[in-house]
């Protein structure tokens, strides 16, 4: 078993409104993470897999029950803190990159730290280091637009990492990407969970969900499912 727990999911339930109609994306989730553990949130489409990481990644509060971050029940921040949260704590990897366009690799990496008012010296070493890491090191000033989409995804992960986050948010990281690419990008997740870094990520693809140390099936906003593939 992994150290601590660092995500505590309590009853959550996230309800919508549909004109008259109120229609649960989540029902009552439990479950909690550990420091260390790379789990894999799966399930078919409309299952609640957007909305639970949405709510992991405080961009959107349950309607009832409480999320706890590293022991802080965030469930009723409010959205200034709710931002300072995903600041500090949290590293998000998209499925469509979300890189920007006029930057290069290294100025897309140090964004997050730009936000944390770290200095440029600073910063331009952290970038740096990060997309080394990340197999990226001859490509520092290339535009995204110069890159492939396997490497697009790597800026992508060097810039979730550069703030050191408690807990790394995947969402389809593999999804737009060929296969031989999508390898790459499963080696370096591996790489990270064997580093101890908390990730959690939503996929519907199996090849991921066997490579995770857990899998969290979702279905009509329930768990529906709770496995561990034994080396969590």
């Amino acid at each position: 078993m992994s150290g601590m727990s660092i995500v505590t999911l309590n009853r959550v339930t996230k309800t919508y409104r549909m004109g008259e109609n109120t229609f649960d994306a989540l029902h009552e989730v439990d479950f909690e993470v550990r420091q260390g553990e790379y789990v894999a949130i799966m399930g078919p489409s409309g299952c609640g897999k957007s909305t639970l990481l949405n709510v992991l990644g405080c961009l959107d509060k349950p309607t009832s029950g409480h999320y706890l971050l590293n022991d802080t029940d965030v469930s009723t921040f409010d959205d200034d803190a709710l931002s300072e949260i995903r600041g500090k704590l949290l590293g998000f990897i998209f499925q469509s990159y979300n890189l920007i366009q006029q930057l290069t690799v290294l100025e897309n990496i140090e964004v997050p730290l730009y936000y944390q008012g770290v200095g440029a010296a600073a910063s331009r070493a952290k970038a740096q280091e990060l997309a080394e890491r990340v197999g990226l090191g001859h490509r520092l000033h290339h535009k995204p637009s110069e890159l492939s989409g396997g490497q697009q995804q790597r800026v992508g992960i060097a810039r979730a990492l550069v703030n050191e986050p408690l807990v790394l948010l995947a969402d389809e990281p593999t999804g737009n990407l060929d296969s031989g690419s999508g390898a790459e990008i499963l080696a370096l997740f591996e790489a990270l969970r064997e580093q101890q870094k908390t990730i959690i990520m939503v996929t519907h693809d199996p090849d991921i969900g066997r490579q995770a140390g857990r899998i969290i099936r979702l279905r009509d906003g329930r768990v529906e499912e709770d496995t561990r593939n034994g080396f969590s």
